[in-house]
């Protein structure tokens, strides 16, 4: 939803940066690996070590190279490949998954915050569930795009509640988590529904 709603005016903003980037050698798929390797890295990291608030805000800079990455393999000679797409969406998951585990992690280090690993468990559950019912569907033949948490609302609202957290607010993840857990669930249904009449 996020993501559509603001593609046009964000890929007309990026589009000199990436002619830029291509100037410089930097590729589509390049720019991907390194922006997953830091974001996963940075979040088992700094998550796990309850360094919510610079945690929140190093996987924010390296996820922002999703913005680029899409744009900038349309913009090179040979254009948006197949093998650059898997990519793309296969590291998306680890990255978001990472996410979830680094908090797993710390939550679980916790001990009392035994409700805080349920929540981070299903938006795990759900948020691989979500990616896999659209591939198996278009896999199908079908159309599957819709729903009210794709991945751009669920990581914003992650990350949303995470850098709360290191600012003190204590209900902020737990609030988070449960907001993503259940947008996610709802998505499931929505996509299960299209599946289902298509």
């Amino acid at each position: 939803m996020i993501a559509n709603r603001f593609k046009a005016p964000v890929t007309a903003f990026i589009t000199p940066i990436c002619k830029a980037m291509l100037s410089v050698g930097i590729t589509a798929n390049g720019l991907t690996v390194v922006g997953a390797l830091g974001g996963v890295l940075s979040a088992l990291f700094f998550f796990s070590q309850g360094e919510f608030f610079i945690g929140t805000l190093v996987v924010s800079l390296f996820a922002l190279s999703d913005l680029f990455d899409g744009t900038l393999a349309r913009l090179s000679q040979q254009g948006s490949t197949k093998w650059g797409a898997l990519i793309d969406s296969t590291l998306d998951r680890i990255t978001d998954a990472a996410i979830c585990a680094g908090i797993l992690v710390y939550a679980y280090s916790e001990g009392e915050m035994s409700f805080t690993v349920y929540l981070a468990l299903t938006a795990l559950i759900t948020g691989s569930l979500i990616p896999y019912i659209r591939a198996r569907a278009e896999s199908l033949g079908i159309e599957c795009s819709v729903g009210i948490a794709e991945r751009a609302e669920r990581l914003i609202g992650l990350l949303v509640g995470t850098g709360l957290y290191g600012l003190g607010i204590s209900w902020a993840l737990d609030i988070a988590l449960g907001v993503i857990a259940i947008l996610s669930i709802i998505t499931i249904v929505q996509r299960l529904i299209v599946v289902k009449r298509g």
